[in-house]
């Protein structure tokens, strides 16, 4: 894939997910995903995945083919092919969701129509984030995933 860009996050944490996935959430609070069961329940059904930064600030991120020895792997659902990484804050919620202003902080990319396995890994404020495509779209996480 091959793409870098960097994001600001004022709650240290990012989000992917694909628009589709978690559109049922759009009509709920902004901060919907604070609540550690309301996350863990959709990061298990494959919805969305939230990475816990345990710093707010700015970060790189680099999508990348492969990652070796990744910090964690995610299962995620991408029926819609549009897939957003970018800060926490900006995860569908409070009836808005990421699009082009100047107050959202990721990326959107296209990716197939597929379910996929999402590696990640951090180094200080870089975090290489792969896709994979993958059978299985659910996942078993008892808590919140921080890296």
């Amino acid at each position: 894939m091959g793409n870098s860009f960097s994001f600001s996050t004022d709650t240290a944490t990012l989000s992917i997910f694909d628009f589709q996935a978690i559109k049922h959430r759009i009509n709920d609070t902004a901060d919907w995903w604070s609540l550690p069961e309301d996350e863990i329940d959709e990061v298990n059904k494959g919805n969305i995945i939230f990475l816990g930064l345990l710093d707010d600030g700015v970060y790189k991120v680099d999508v990348v083919d492969k990652i070796n020895n990744p910090d964690g792997t995610l299962f995620l659902k991408v029926p819609s092919g549009e897939v957003f990484i970018g800060a926490g804050e900006d995860a569908t919620g409070g009836d808005l969701e990421p699009d082009s202003s100047d107050s959202i902080s990721g990326k959107t990319f296209k990716l197939p129509v597929n379910n996929y396995s999402v590696s990640f890994k951090r180094d200080d404020e870089i975090i290489l984030i792969s896709f994979i495509p993958s059978s299985e779209n659910t996942n078993k996480i008892e808590s919140l995933v921080r890296i």
